[in-house]
């Protein structure tokens, strides 16, 4: 298994807009993203006392090739409009590597 962490900004603006999406998920995006071998996937927002809003994503891996099933996902017509629905949303972080729209984070401690 694979864990994944990883963080956006969010438009405080859109905060209201993001948290109406993910209180209903497209069942399709849902479904991609099981067939995606993900499970255990959280959102987490977090407003600073100066405006700066942030999302926190966690998710579980527990397939055999995260690349072809990650290429999967973006490949799905359903999970790209999803997408297309939701980027308006956020501010991806400055520092982010290339082609990453959410910055990967780097996982220090773990405790099963």
């Amino acid at each position: 298994m694979k864990r994944v962490g990883s963080v956006i900004g969010l438009r405080p603006e859109k905060m209201e807009e993001y948290r109406r999406l993910h209180a209903a998920v497209w069942p399709d995006v849902l479904t991609r993203i099981q067939a995606s071998h993900i499970r255990n996937y959280s959102i987490y927002l977090r407003r600073l006392d100066d405006g700066r809003t942030y999302l926190f994503s966690y998710f579980e891996y527990v397939g055999a090739d995260f690349d072809r099933d990650m290429a999967a996902m973006a490949a799905d017509p359903v999970t790209r409009e999803w997408w297309a629905v939701c980027k308006p949303c956020q501010i991806p972080l400055d520092d982010r590597a290339e082609g990453e729209w959410w910055t990967d984070m780097e996982e220090v401690f773990h405790l099963d």
